[in-house]
This record gives structure tokens, C-alpha cells and sequence, in this order.
């Protein structure tokens, strides 16, 4: 398979840093954020932390699931990471945001090219970072 076939998948492969931990999305993505929430910037240690959201049913863990730990970052906000090196993994807010599961677009392995993109809680984003590009922004 070419990269461009690849890009245009509806199937896509992701895993953390260690490799323990896998996962699959079956099916289109199509809602990529770049949050600069302060909570965000923490939990990936830069400037904002760029998720997928696809629906819960599409995302699935495929290898390494008892190596997932939960942190409960506010209110009903779970992060799920692997125990082994920390990578982000999941984010997830079951009450406010039913069956979505947004994971961090870095840890995809199947080349991606998202069709639409935007920046959100752009008020307290970095004050050392500009963001430069034309993509929607909300606070």
C-alpha cells in the first residue's frame, strides 16, 4: 500500500512510545483539535496537545490494555496512558462528551492527513508559543 493509499484509510493503527501498547480506529477521522488548554499542555509536556475525536465504538485497544492506567484530570476528564512510559493515550469524558474517544494524533503508526483542523481553549494557551497557521480558533 502506498502512502497516499494509507493516508486516505479508513483504518489506522496507533501505539505508544514503548510499543507496548496498541489500538485501532475503524473508520473515518474526521474532528482534530489543537487544545492549549492547561491541563493539556501538562499531561504532553508542549505547547498543546493535537487529539482525534472518533466515536467510541471505533476505537478499540488492541494489545497491551493491562498496561493502561487512568488519571481522572477534572471532573469526569479520564486520560489513559501506558504505565510503562507515560505516553498519552486516551482521552475520554463520558459525561459530557458520550461515546467519543479522542486519542493524541502523535501516537497514530498509519500516515494521516486531517481535512480540517482547529485550535481550542486558545486563551490560556503558552504565551511563549504563536500559533501561525489559519485554522479556526476558539477560546
Amino acid at each position: 500500500m502506498t502512502i497516499e493509499e494509507q493516508i486516505m484509510s479508513t483504518e489506522y493503527k496507533g501505539s505508544c512510545l514503548c510499543g507496548q501498547v496498541r489500538y485501532l480506529v475503524a473508520g473515518p477521522i474526521e474532528d482534530v483539535s489543537h487544545c492549549h488548554c492547561s491541563m493539556c499542555r501538562k499531561a504532553h509536556g508542549a505547547a498543546f496537545a493535537t487529539y482525534a475525536n472518533v466515536p467510541a465504538a471505533a476505537h478499540r485497544f488492541v494489545q497491551g490494555g493491562e498496561r493502561l492506567r487512568v488519571f481522572n484530570s477534572s471532573g469526569h476528564t479520564e486520560r489513559v496512558f501506558c504505565s510503562v512510559c507515560g505516553s498519552p493515550m486516551l482521552w475520554r469524558n463520558p459525561v459530557e462528551f458520550p461515546g467519543i474517544a479522542s486519542f493524541p494524533l502523535g501516537s497514530l503508526d498509519t500516515p494521516f492527513r486531517p481535512p480540517v483542523e482547529r485550535h481550542i481553549f486558545v486563551g490560556s494557551k503558552a504565551v511563549w508559543h504563536q500559533i501561525s497557521d489559519a485554522w479556526p480558533q476558539s477560546q
